[in-house]
């Protein structure tokens, strides 16, 4: 496992930490300190958080001696960039100064939506509701549906003849199709129709078990020939089995519905 790489937020910290003024400030308790780098302190918090970062939530326990140093050799030459950028006059650059800002924006939001979502965990009632919400959107049929597709009209309505005369259409989908699907005989097994383009979803939903159609249907991959093979209902997940997901759509709401209510109360000016 390596830390090689200083995470952004990591280092618009240090450099938001360079380019403030140094001014008076009252005494504080000392600081637990992993390093001093030409006088100014790397924090055993700072450098833990770091840690945090380069590891993805991943229990630091498991970092070796050799790691744990090779994670403070890494802040300690971020530390000397910023400060050597800082002489040069980068922390000052209109583009640098921007960039860290959006990295400050990203860095308070993100805490500010981890906090949310502590405060705010859905209730029961809650995750049912949201629960019937998402189950009334779900498609309610599967269709086993097959398709041959060509790059031309002509080509699609000369299939459509051939199958008129009795052709089969596994052996015409093997012959003429240009979709991975001809090994199959155009097969492309259960599918629903928010899975599909919406002129393919319409044409399938339009047949019967057995048919196939009787127009060209276009898509921006070709031109297609479809044959619905059967139909099914489809059952929604249970409850339980989405328990999770649903929550993160309540949050999700719920956490948009507070921004907007902070919109709302707020003087915005924009100038575009």
């Amino acid at each position: 496992m390596k830390l090689i790489k200083i995470s952004l937020i990591t280092l618009s910290a240090m450099s938001l930490a360079a380019c403030q003024p140094k001014t008076a400030t009252a005494p504080t308790a000392p600081v637990d300190t992993v390093a001093t780098v030409n006088g100014t302190v790397i924090s055993r918090n700072l450098y833990n958080d770091f840690i945090k970062s380069a590891l993805q939530g991943k229990d630091p326990a498991g970092l070796t001696q050799a790691q744990k140093e090779e994670a403070l050799d890494n802040l300690v030459r971020a530390e000397l960039v910023v400060q050597q950028a800082d002489k040069n006059g980068l922390t000052k650059d209109p583009q640098t100064l921007d960039m860290i800002e959006l990295s400050r924006l990203n860095a308070v939001e993100q805490a500010f939506s981890e906090n949310f979502v502590k405060e705010n965990k859905p209730t029961e009632a809650e995750l049912h509701k949201e629960y019937d919400v998402q189950v009334a959107k779900l498609a309610h049929t599967e269709y086993r549906v097959s398709h041959i597709l060509v790059s031309s009209s002509d080509a699609a309505t000369k299939i459509i003849a051939d199958l008129s005369k009795g052709a089969k259409f596994e052996d015409l989908a093997k012959k003429n199709s240009s979709d991975s699907s001809k090994d199959q005989g155009g097969d492309l097994g259960w599918t629903t129709p928010d899975r599909m383009v919406k002129p393919f979803a319409d044409a399938m939903m339009a047949l019967k078990p057995g048919e196939y159609s009787h127009v060209p249907v276009q898509t921006q991959y070709g031109w297609h020939v479809i044959k619905l093979v059967d139909t099914r209902p489809l059952t929604p997940p249970a409850y339980d089995a989405v328990k999770d997901r649903v929550g993160q759509i309540v949050l999700s709401e719920k956490f948009k519905a507070y921004v907007d209510g902070l919109i709302a109360k707020a003087q915005i000016d924009k100038k575009m």
